[in-house]
């Protein structure tokens, strides 16, 4: 079996691994975007992953998170977004966005715009951040779109996938969930009907690129069946 065309991750566990190691709890998000998000993503490129997708912020990040966490999160996609597209560029990836972004500042909305029209002809790795994003609000959003257009055609799948932000990515092949929780919390509802799953004890902060490799590894020892 060829490594999974397209890997995604629910990164849980920042906040515990702070407090784990007495620090603030803004500083495990801090670690796993300055390091162990970069290093995630040179490692599965080394493995031959097409597409990966980083559920950065939820919409439960967004409306239940206290104003001063959620200002940490904004202020850090910010900086990452300033830092890291230059980066991501060089090394020949494309960023993508799903998720409702109409709700963040102007500037952090066009340095979203510019970071997606940077990249967009690049051929390596598409990297795709999933930022206000939730798999209900994805499903409502398309539904939305396609009732606004008053179609009288006939709703397939393949129809209704054309209205969902993940419209020209392929469904993930493998999940990962960190942090030891074993649910999918609303990710990638639609996308996620046959791919496989992994679940992490070892925290967010705490993966390696031996981790990751190791999760390849398991993957590709799985006999898929898609319903067969």
């Amino acid at each position: 079996m060829a490594a999974p065309s397209h890997v995604a991750i629910i990164p849980d566990g920042n906040r515990r691994w702070a407090r784990k190691h007495n620090l603030p709890e803004f500083e495990g998000h801090r670690i796993s975007a300055e390091k162990i998000l970069p290093s995630i993503i040179d490692s599965l490129m080394a493995e031959g992953v097409e597409y990966f997708t980083f559920w950065a912020l939820s919409t439960e990040n967004v409306t239940r998170r206290s104003p001063r966490e959620y200002a940490n999160l904004v202020n850090l996609m910010r900086m990452f977004l300033r830092k890291r597209t230059h980066e991501l560029n060089k090394k020949n990836i494309r960023m993508k966005i799903i998720g409702d972004v109409t709700i963040f500042p102007d500037d952090i909305r066009k340095l979203i715009d510019d970071a997606i029209e940077k990249t967009k002809n690049n051929t390596g790795m598409t990297v795709i951040f999933g930022i206000n994003y939730g798999g209900r609000d994805e499903i409502l959003r398309a539904i939305r779109k396609l009732t606004a257009g008053n179609t009288t055609a006939e709703i397939t799948c393949e129809k209704f996938r054309e209205y969902l932000d993940t419209k020209d990515v392929p469904d993930p092949d493998l999940i990962i969930r960190t942090g030891g929780e074993h649910r999918i919390s609303g990710f990638m509802l639609w996308q996620s009907e046959y791919a496989e799953y992994a679940f992490m004890d070892k925290l967010f902060p705490e993966i390696t690129e031996a981790d990751c490799k190791g999760v390849i590894k398991n993957f590709l020892s799985r006999e898929r069946r898609y319903g067969k």
